[in-house]
């Protein structure tokens, strides 16, 4: 194409896929990364399941790191699945530096929490492992992150989560009668890192709303 002499061609700057895009790209490569995991984990005899958290001890604290990533069998991990793929792409779609963020707190300060009072209700040693103290995170989060943000849509899907994924919620009730199985320490403490995540991070808009009230304020005589 001949162009005027005088005037160059502005290069249009590429265009940035759509967040859906780019949100069910992450959560799916999550979630096959789980499945090379558990993979390398059965051809070596479930090795890597030994990397969870253990309750108050020192080495244990390293399961703050590996345990989301491990599963106790196939059948462990495709329960997870589903929840996994559902709410985490929802929470992508908060905004790629919001998941991020929250799935870091929700990692550590769950992970943490667990391994505080993973022991709880049972004399002998647990190893907590498994992404359901995750996938509760992201849950808890998904429910309140629009009332605290006062978003419509987000209200609205949090309301649809809790009606789909609300029946759960129970495997977060402290069983202190029950020892091994499911670990409701992880869930709980998931979904407390998830109230806590979606506080911290909702507040630019809670901060929005507050100036937006005070500017409506009438002013006072001087």
């Amino acid at each position: 194409m001949n162009q005027p002499l005088g005037y160059s061609v502005t290069p249009q700057p590429p265009k940035k896929p759509p967040a859906w895009k780019v949100g069910g790209a992450t959560i799916l490569s999550f979630v096959a990364l789980l499945y090379i995991i558990e993979l390398i984990d059965q051809l070596s005899g479930h090795s890597l399941d030994r990397n969870g958290i253990r309750p108050l001890e020192t080495d244990g604290l390293w399961g703050i790191v590996f345990a989301p990533l491990l599963h106790g069998g196939w059948q462990h991990l495709a329960a997870n699945t589903v929840p996994a793929l559902v709410l985490g792409f929802l929470m992508t779609l908060t905004g790629m530096a919001r998941f991020v963020w929250a799935t870091a707190i929700i990692w550590i300060v769950g992970g943490f929490g667990t391994w505080l009072i993973g022991n709880i209700g049972c004399g002998l040693e647990t190893n907590h492992i498994g992404a359901s103290g995750l996938i509760f995170g992201w849950l808890a989060f998904l429910l309140v992150f629009g009332w605290f943000t006062r978003h419509v849509w987000w209200i609205v899907t949090g309301i649809v989560v809790l009606l789909v994924y609300g029946g759960v919620l129970w495997g977060a009730v402290p069983e202190l009668d029950r020892c091994g199985g499911v670990s409701w320490q992880g869930h709980l403490c998931g979904a407390v890192a998830g109230v806590l995540a979606a506080y911290w991070l909702s507040g630019p808009e809670r901060k929005a709303r507050e100036r937006s009230k005070s500017g409506q304020l009438p002013g006072l005589p001087s």
